[in-house]
């Protein structure tokens, strides 16, 4: 069942919602050294928190080299059912020199409930981005026509799936730091970096083992 934005908005609950989109998982890329800290740390932190821990300041390496949303620099950046395509062509050109490769991480939609989440319906820099907690938050992101990069309009697209935000850069803010325990898998690009990091979670016995799938499609 497709759900236009316009029906959406009769929901009152962000379960309700993620029930009736279909949405299953919600994702944040990073890097193969990014991967790392996550695991070690069992949690994805804020660029604000990731000095505090000893262990990533070793090892991290972000995703952009500056940030322009300082404001928002306790938040965890997420997107809903697809990655951000166009931040994370800019961060391969930012690491084009880098020796690193490219996870992505996949957790329940369940945790689009958790307290203090904010939902974006473009990139969280646009002057024309809207922002907004609980259910009328989430069902911005999937309004018929949002206001995206220099304030065009984005319209829904016939036969775009109901889990797909309108716009692909509208985001999910999520405050501080990120537990691991509703992670549910990890994509990678190649074969033999899900081998990789099924070994880096036997390192790391204080976070979970979840499955690791070759999924070249989810970077696309």
């Amino acid at each position: 069942m497709t759900v236009t934005g316009h029906a959406a908005e009769a929901k009152d609950s962000i379960e309700s919602i993620v029930a009736d989109r279909r949405i299953s998982e919600v994702l944040h890329f990073t890097t193969n050294l990014g991967l790392l800290g996550v695991l070690g740390t069992s949690a994805i932190l804020s660029r604000k928190r990731l000095p505090e821990e000893k262990y990533v300041e070793h090892i991290y390496t972000p995703n952009c080299s500056t940030r322009k949303d300082r404001a928002w620099l306790d938040y965890v950046n997420l997107s809903i059912s697809r990655i951000n395509d166009s931040m994370f062509d800019a961060s391969k050109r930012w690491h084009e020199v880098d020796n690193v490769w490219w996870a992505a991480l996949s957790f329940e939609a369940g945790i689009l409930s958790d307290p203090g989440v904010y939902f974006t319906t473009t990139n969280n820099i646009y002057p024309s981005v809207r922002r907004a907690t609980g259910a009328d938050g989430l069902n911005a992101m999937f309004a018929d026509v949002v206001s995206g990069r220099y304030s065009q309009p984005m319209a829904r697209f016939a036969g775009q799936p109901a889990s797909w935000t309108t716009d692909r850069q509208a985001e999910v803010l999520y405050p501080g730091r990120l537990s691991l325990v509703k992670l549910q898998r990890v994509y990678v690009r190649e074969e033999h970096h899900a081998d990789d990091i099924s070994g880096w979670f036997a390192s790391f016995p204080s976070t979970p083992a979840v499955p690791v799938v070759c999924a070249p499609e989810v970077f696309t």
